[in-house]
């Protein structure tokens, strides 16, 4: 069987062994007769998936006992007001770090619910870095500081957690289990299984306990941080397939040796691509400066913009599927989640080194 190179932002690549155990069991999960979409989440079979899952999520990620770990639905864009109306609680402001498209977007949704203070901004040089930790203008009052991990759209991430005296909020949408990250420097980390550890449909949420108490009196129970907890986050249906998709993909993560060898997979995956970028002759070119460069999601322009279309429609016919960059800015992305092979990449590699050749 043919099989594409997928460098889709998201959804992207599952892995083969996830897919091949999900169509071994697709009609008869764990000995039940049934597909696991057919079976009540209510039922022992499922709860000891879920539970299961989340255990594997927890020693994956050394997830501190005091944190609770939610599996819901409606995706990091959900979250974006979820979280305010989570943890604002008698406090009328919070701090934003606006680092590209997708933080943007975690600004404008919270502005409904409270006073978004944007304590840095990269805007004025074309999102390309994390601004210096020495530019932030911090409110030590603030109900919590939020940042984005790593920015899809324009490949920025940050090297580490900021170091902060108010709660700590990720979005770790596009990174969450490709790189070790200290759970317990945060209030909260949220983000959709669609980039490395599932399909879409699924959203995972890592909390602090001790942040449950402090939902405004409008958020609806349904959307409570502390009911979704206590319910084992099934107060309504969950989405049964992602989620067991998401268990099967945690433990092949584990089989490759866990964070720290995904960890250095992914590194290399991302040096081999901006080696290749950087040592193109100015063919083509990346913009973010090197420290602040993302390991997830790697945009790239072409020097000469009229190549730009063949280049796209020549990749695609050769199999390397979703390069086309976001709307919003245009050009090409690879996006190399954890699925994303070194063989694809290096694959990718050569045929940009080919097309180079060609039209340079």
């Amino acid at each position: 069987m043919a099989r594409s190179h997928n460098f889709s932002a998201g959804p992207t690549a599952l892995p083969l062994e996830v897919l091949r155990q999900a169509h071994e069991e697709f009609f008869d999960f764990a000995g039940t007769g049934m597909s696991v979409m057919e079976i009540s989440h209510r039922s022992e079979v499922f709860m000891e998936l879920a539970y299961q899952a989340e255990q594997d999520l927890r020693a994956i990620l050394q997830v501190p006992s005091q944190y609770k770990v939610l599996f819901v639905q409606g995706g990091a864009s959900l979250q974006f007001a979820q979280v305010p109306m989570n943890l604002l609680g008698d406090k009328g402001t919070a701090d934003y770090l606006h680092t590209g498209l997708w933080s943007g977007k975690a600004i404008q949704a919270a502005q409904r619910y409270c006073d978004v203070r944007i304590a840095a901004s990269s805007k004025a040089s074309g999102f390309d870095r994390i601004p210096a930790v020495t530019d932030w203008n911090l409110n030590p009052n603030a109900a919590y500081l939020h940042y984005t991990e790593n920015e899809t759209v324009h490949g920025v991430q940050f090297a580490g957690a900021p170091c902060v005296s108010v709660p700590l909020i990720c979005d770790a949408c596009s990174s969450l289990l490709s790189k070790p990250i200290d759970v317990a420097k945060h209030g909260l980390i949220y983000a959709a299984a669609q980039k490395n550890m599932g399909p879409a449909g699924l959203t995972i949420v890592i909390i602090d306990a001790a942040l449950l108490d402090a939902a405004l009196e409008v958020t609806p129970d349904i959307l409570n941080y502390a009911h979704i907890a206590n319910a084992q986050s099934m107060l309504n249906t969950p989405a049964t397939f992602p989620w067991y998709l998401t268990g099967l993909t945690l433990k092949w993560i584990q089989r490759c040796g866990g964070i720290e060898k995904i960890h250095q997979t992914n590194q290399a995956k991302a040096e081999l691509l901006y080696r290749t970028i950087d040592y193109s002759g100015g063919f083509y070119r990346n913009s973010v400066q090197a420290p602040f460069r993302s390991i997830n999601n790697v945009p790239f322009v072409l020097a000469d913009t009229a190549f730009e279309k063949d280049f796209l429609r020549l990749a695609d016919q050769s199999g390397f599927k979703g390069l086309k960059g976001h709307a919003s800015v245009g050009g090409v992305r690879a996006s190399i989640y954890n699925a994303v092979t070194l063989l694809a990449v290096e694959a990718l590699t050569d045929f940009m080194k080919d097309f180079a050749r060609v039209h340079g």
